[in-house]
């Protein structure tokens, strides 16, 4: 038992750290670079993908696990797992629109883009390719999750200290976020030691 807990806190630390979602395997830029504007934004932007990206790891290797490798239809798999993610994306958008519609005007377009965004997807396909079991499949799944959250809150602080700064005009704007998620990539390099 105290082996397994080693093991799931170690996959933690790789997820989310040692192989950023973002910053490593360049999965997720999209909302990444938008929503990362202001810091609630990126927030919620990060606690809806903890909940999609990690229900996602859970209900796709079930699926994979009991369904399509059983009945020799693995060859299904992405699509199968698109159309999860896009239920749950769907699911997370009406509790949203619901309860914190604040949230829901300021994510915008990039909440329904969740469903394209290809680190849910990736995630999901890598869990099975790596031979994940379920339990390992749903911590990789939340660990990456909080890693792309990490990573798109500390953007987006940096963002808005940059406001304030007298910045060269051809850095304004993309060009700078850019420089700085290349700084941010070079700084999470640092973690590779803790595997």
């Amino acid at each position: 038992m105290g082996e397994v807990i080693v093991n799931l806190i170690g996959l933690m630390i790789t997820a989310s750290l040692v192989n950023n979602v973002v910053l490593s395997q360049f999965l997720g830029l999209c909302p990444f670079l938008g929503v990362s504007k202001k810091t609630d934004t990126a927030l919620g932007m990060g606690a809806a993908c903890i909940f999609v990206i990690t229900m996602a790891s859970l209900v796709c290797s079930i699926i994979y696990k009991f369904i399509l490798n059983p009945l020799d239809l693995s060859y299904l798999k992405t699509i199968v797992f698109i159309l999860v993610i896009a239920m749950l994306v769907q699911f997370v958008e009406m509790i949203l629109k619901k309860f914190v519609v604040s949230l829901y005007q300021a994510l915008g377009v990039y909440l329904p883009l969740i469903t394209t965004n290809c680190a849910v997807l990736g995630v999901a396909l890598n869990n099975v390719t790596d031979g994940y079991t379920i339990l390992e499949s749903t911590v990789c799944g939340f660990a990456t999750a909080v890693g792309f959250t990490i990573s798109i809150v500390i953007l987006a602080g940096l963002r808005e200290k940059m406001e304030y700064n007298d910045i060269p005009a051809p850095f304004k704007g993309m060009p700078l976020v850019l420089l700085t998620s290349g700084l941010m990539a070079i700084a999470f390099t640092g973690f590779s030691a803790l595997k």
